[in-house]
């Protein structure tokens, strides 16, 4: 197979790769919201629910893996297809579900499975393959910022529904919104990967997956995007909780997690920016390091709307602005023939860090009474990423001529 390959337009990818994200992110960021009026309904405790969102976070590296190495093989469009049918089962699920097990089952393996096949990875690997490198820090930056806006203007659509339609209705209107990313990923379909042909890969997945493993920035990126995926899924989902726990409105919950989307969309475009003109280690460094001290100023500070409402636009600018330097970061050093699956293994490690940092609000909050302990670990946690992060070296890996296959 030639080495030229016939791309999709850069504003195709991004209109229709962000508008997936948007639907896709957005739904998850509103999860917490259910947490509540769910466990009080069926009498659940708040570890029910945590533990069926850290296995959908569990679920979601995992089988991104998979849908990942699918998306490199056969195509994107296939693969978010699929994720698009399970969203809308798994949200049905959800709705219904009656033990925890069914809840478990929807909203954690069915989620997980559809978020694995709708969001960053494999969007970025249609971005990787279609999107020069002059560009495409850049470009991630913008799907990532489509992620941000879609929690930014799905959250307070979430709220409004459970407070119009109830929890139940909400999920299953939801779940039609879902199925909108089925005609979105039309726009996806990369011309060399139809009829089931693949990109030209100068690497079997066992040596792409042998080379990465073995090279150590890998393993750093790795390790720091552990530590993002702890911090923001456990703030995400217990942060509705933790505010109405202090005594302060529904609508300051909702107001916060809509404010952490709007800034992202910012902060994700400038970590896209940045990482066309500075080191992307240096930029994930601050990141983590800044999430460490804002956390523990918001901790230190009375607790008032206002305080809530700053941190949450300041961590917002922090959110998921790791996500275009590491992906970028990936591209760079390895190339984008892998580069999806490449990005589940790391986007694996911050799912790890998700199922702690949501399991755990749940488990020691119904310990203790609290949510002190996971804040303390949040904080030390990014004071480590910060400094794993430093050694990483971004220079493209240099290969021994392998012989060419299909």
């Amino acid at each position: 197979m030639s080495h030229s390959a016939k791309k999709l337009s850069m504003n195709q990818v991004l209109l229709c790769g962000a508008a997936i994200v948007t639907i896709s992110m957005g739904i998850r960021h509103g999860f917490g919201l259910w947490l509540q009026p769910m466990t009080q309904s069926l009498d659940w405790s708040r570890e029910t629910f945590a533990f069926a969102l850290a296995i959908q976070n569990l679920t979601w590296g995992f089988s991104g893996i998979f849908a990942g190495m699918l998306a490199d093989r056969f195509g994107a469009f296939r693969v978010i297809v699929g994720g698009a049918l399970l969203y809308a089962l798994g949200l049905v699920g959800m709705a219904y579900a009656t033990t925890a097990q069914l809840l478990s089952l929807s909203a954690g393996v069915l989620i997980g499975m559809a978020q694995a096949g709708t969001t960053y990875a494999i969007i970025y690997g249609v971005i990787g393959r279609n999107i020069s490198a002059s560009k495409r820090s850049w470009a991630m930056g913008v799907a990532a910022a489509a992620g941000s806006f879609g929690q930014f203007l799905m959250v307070p659509t979430e709220g409004f529904l459970i407070d119009s339609l109830g929890w139940q209705q909400a999920l299953v209107a939801l779940a039609l919104a879902a199925l909108l990313i089925m005609p979105l990923a039309w726009g996806l379909r990369e011309p060399d990967f139809r009829g089931g042909a693949g990109h030209f890969r100068e690497q079997s997945i066992m040596q792409a997956l042998r080379e990465a493993f073995h090279y150590r920035s890998f393993q750093l990126l790795m390790a720091g995007y552990f530590v993002c995926g702890f911090q923001v899924v456990f703030i995400g989902v217990h942060m509705p909780s933790y505010l109405k726990d202090m005594g302060l409105a529904s609508n300051v919950a909702s107001t916060s997690l809509a404010l952490i989307g709007l800034f992202n969309v910012f902060g994700t475009y400038a970590a896209g920016v940045l990482g066309q003109r500075i080191q992307k280690k240096n930029i994930l460094a601050f990141i983590y390091l800044a999430r460490a001290v804002v956390i523990s100023v918001f901790l230190l500070v009375p607790l008032s709307p206002i305080s809530v409402y700053v941190f949450s636009a300041v961590m917002g600018m922090l959110w998921l602005s790791t996500v275009p330097p590491t992906n970028a970061t990936v591209a760079q050093i390895f190339g984008v023939v892998h580069l999806s699956m490449l990005g589940g293994f790391v986007f694996f490690s911050h799912q790890i860090g998700s199922f702690l940092g949501v399991w755990l609000g749940g488990y020691l909050f119904d310990r203790t009474g609290s949510y002190d302990i996971v804040w303390y670990i949040a904080i030390a946690l990014g004071v480590l990423a910060a400094l794993v992060n430093l050694p990483i070296k971004e220079a493209t890996i240099v290969r021994s001529p392998l012989p060419q296959q299909a």
